[in-house]
């Protein structure tokens, strides 16, 4: 049965993103907005297509996203995940290439807790010796 379109959950750091992918002409949509205008860096741009330029997908899909959560860096790699993992649903045989790039890993970093007596994660007040 083939359907109409495949879906894929990203999520990196806070941002979390829902994606579908239809077959089209390869426009890319991130919350109602053309991606330039979502994502104003090129480097963000580039990361985003990353999965589709691996599997040689990139003018047969157009995906759709609702990104939610986070910062725009967090929010670009939380899209790039989940463009792979609704690639993946497209097709089985992406899994070696997507594999191999790293883009069905989950990416495990999270900012650091602030601890107590401290600034930040890890910064002192300054020392005093008297």
């Amino acid at each position: 049965m083939q359907r109409d379109y495949y879906i894929g959950t990203g999520r990196r750091k806070e941002s979390v993103a829902r994606v579908r992918l239809l077959p089209g002409k390869g426009e890319i949509k991130i919350n109602g907005k053309p991606s330039p205008e979502y994502f104003h860096r090129k480097a963000l741009e580039k990361m985003i297509i990353q999965p589709l330029e691996i599997t040689g997908t990139a003018g047969n899909f157009d995906v759709i996203v609702k990104v939610q959560g986070g910062g725009i860096s967090g929010q670009a790699g939380a899209v790039r995940h989940g463009i792979a993992r609704a690639l993946l649903d497209a097709d089985e045989d992406y899994r070696v290439p997507l594999k191999k790039a790293g883009m069905l890993t989950r990416d495990p970093r999270m900012v650091e807790r602030k601890k107590y007596g401290l600034k930040k994660a890890r910064k002192a007040p300054q020392f005093s010796k008297r």
